[in-house]
């Protein structure tokens, strides 16, 4: 079975190898399907982007799902996702 890929914003990064992933216990994946999230879930991420002359370029990375223990801005937040050491590249470079 593949991994479900799910849109987050890299732009809500806890840490460098955090992103935030979801208020709710489930998600669209880019498939359409709902995602029941739940602590140890492998996944695809990505955030919609563009190279320099205007070409779409995925950011992406793969991670793990994991509760969110954050204070303060992100305490709302219900699952976030830590992203493994191959980091956020752009779809291109894989």
């Amino acid at each position: 079975m593949s991994k479900p890929e799910l849109y987050v914003d890299f732009n809500e990064m806890l840490a460098p190898d955090l992103v935030l992933l979801s208020a709710e216990d489930s998600k669209a994946a880019a498939t359409g399907e709902q995602i029941s999230l739940h602590a140890g879930l492998h996944v695809e991420i990505f955030m919609d982007n563009f190279d320099e002359h205007g070409n779409r370029d995925d950011l992406v990375a793969c991670g793990v799902v994991e509760a969110n223990t954050s204070t303060g801005w992100a305490a709302h937040v219900r699952w976030c996702c830590r992203i493994d050491s191959s980091g956020v590249r752009r779809r291109s470079e894989l």
